[in-house]
């Protein structure tokens, strides 16, 4: 599946570390021709960490994308019943967000946007990355591999001696699995060795 001229909403959670990553698959996605509309879970959108300024983290976004990011769960709920998105992607999806997302929770903008999406059979693709992924997130993640219309980017153990129980999306295959998503295919393997 071609990535041109697809609607793709782009949704950042608080995986930190890896929104550098992330903005790389983001700039792809643009560069492939892909019209995207990112979206930003609260943390995203208000906290400075030693990675990005919250500020200068929407002002790359939007000299990407050339659209303001949708930061409230009001401006992200129309994706549903005005069919807004061919795919959402939530890069990187936090054990936190996988865990509300699993249990049917939508009390950030992220959420709202996958929630709404969801509601059109339409897929959305995780790029997991959290430190608790084989453990407190284990199970929520479990159920979203095997939820419809659900697909995973390929993860890895990240640094199994120093954080046993921590999982990370190759996000050299976001796009990839992007375009496997759009076909109804999940990339396999999901667990890369």
């Amino acid at each position: 599946m071609e990535l041109r001229d697809k609607s793709i909403g782009y949704c950042f959670t608080g995986s930190f570390c890896t929104l550098k990553e992330s903005l790389c698959c983001l700039t792809e996605l643009v560069r492939d021709g892909a019209r995207v509309t990112p979206i930003f879970s609260y943390a995203v959108s208000s906290l400075d960490t030693r990675f990005f300024k919250a500020e200068d983290f929407r002002e790359r976004v939007m000299d990407i994308c050339k659209a303001e990011p949708i930061d409230t769960i009001p401006e992200a709920e129309p994706i549903g019943p005005k069919k807004l998105l061919d795919l959402l992607i939530i890069a990187p999806c936090t054990g936190n967000t996988a865990s509300k997302l699993a249990n049917g929770i939508t009390d950030t903008p992220v959420l709202m946007a996958a929630k709404a999406h969801l509601r059109n059979s339409r897929p959305v693709l995780l790029a997991v990355a959290s430190n608790d992924a084989l453990s407190g997130s284990a199970g929520a993640i479990a159920r979203l591999i095997n939820t419809k219309n659900i697909y995973l980017t390929p993860m890895y153990q990240d640094s199994p001696q120093g954080k046993p129980t921590s999982l990370v999306a190759d996000f050299s295959l976001v796009n990839e699995a992007a375009r496997a998503a759009l076909d109804s295919k999940q990339l396999r393997p999901v667990y890369l060795v």
